[in-house]
């Protein structure tokens, strides 16, 4: 086994091996997997329930199959927070909340999903890629949510081609000229409104009928809060690092709820990153 706290991408060969297999198996359709997993070797192993308290180095496969198998369509979202639920400064600085293994986990979830989602927020502050660099892989079509169409193209996204990149916007944003359908290099695509910003389950429904089936959401916090308010999250990743940052932007915000039976308590699953512990919420068929 190896040691806690080591890379990942210090792997040892078999584990490099089921990285190429679990690239393989992302191709199929999401939920045609089941009982597939001797494809890698084997049950997985080595993952802790709630409740064990012992949480190790998860191998590829502990990790990413269930993902896979999970369908027809499947959204995941992850965020990386300190001890004291914040995932930046008040000024938006994040650069690492969370160490080298919780960045490369997201490099390969960018990998095996077929879109990255990250709200107007992220890419103001951040300015990402949003491609994969860590680890092998395709680049997945890159998704911007952008209620009010209020970011400039001079941001990576809308700028290089190194994917496919859409900009959602509220449909009275859109537009329906050919020149206000290309955001940059981005193709702008209307979706209802929901609130103050865009409706998740709308956003969802038009991403599959893209051929979008595995949707990964990266951040930031208000984008992954209202997907996790309106029922549009399969599984929610939430990276703990051993950080106090004591003040800045919150990772959840959820409407309040008057008693502790209200509130969201799903199965979960727990894996050590190094010095981090990630926490993988299964979300599905408890509703909005």
């Amino acid at each position: 086994m190896r040691p806690v706290g080591k890379h990942v991408a210090e792997a040892q060969s078999d584990d490099d091996a089921a990285w190429d297999k679990l690239l393989l198996l992302a191709k199929q359709p999401p939920g045609s997997l089941r009982g597939d997993r001797r494809r890698l070797g084997g049950q997985p192993k080595g993952h802790a329930a709630a409740g064990d308290g012992d949480f190790p180095a998860p191998s590829l496969r502990d990790l990413y199959l269930p993902l896979l198998e999970a369908g027809p369509t499947v959204a995941v979202a992850h965020l990386g927070q300190s001890l004291d639920g914040r995932i930046a400064t008040a000024s938006g600085a994040s650069h690492y909340v969370t160490g080298e293994q919780d960045i490369l986990h997201n490099h390969r979830m960018r990998a095996l999903c077929d879109a990255v989602l990250i709200g107007a927020g992220t890419v103001r502050h951040d300015d990402p890629q949003l491609t994969v660099r860590l680890c092998s892989g395709r680049n997945p079509v890159r998704v911007v949510v952008d209620t009010d169409r209020r970011l400039d193209i001079g941001y990576q996204v809308f700028r290089d081609s190194s994917a496919a990149t859409l900009l959602l916007t509220a449909e009275d944003k859109a537009g329906a000229t050919a020149t206000a359908a290309r955001h940059g290099t981005a193709e702008v695509v209307g979706i209802p409104r929901l609130g103050q910003g865009l409706c998740p389950q709308a956003i969802r429904r038009t991403l599959a009928a893209r051929g979008i089936a595995r949707l990964f959401i990266e951040g930031g916090g208000i984008t992954v809060s209202r997907f996790l308010e309106a029922g549009g999250l399969d599984f929610l990743q939430v990276t703990i690092a051993p950080l106090i940052i004591g003040s800045g932007r919150m990772g959840i915000s959820l409407p309040q709820v008057r008693t502790l039976s209200e509130s969201i308590r799903p199965p979960v699953r727990y894996f050590r990153f190094g010095a981090d512990l990630m926490v993988e919420c299964d979300l599905r068929g408890m509703g909005a």
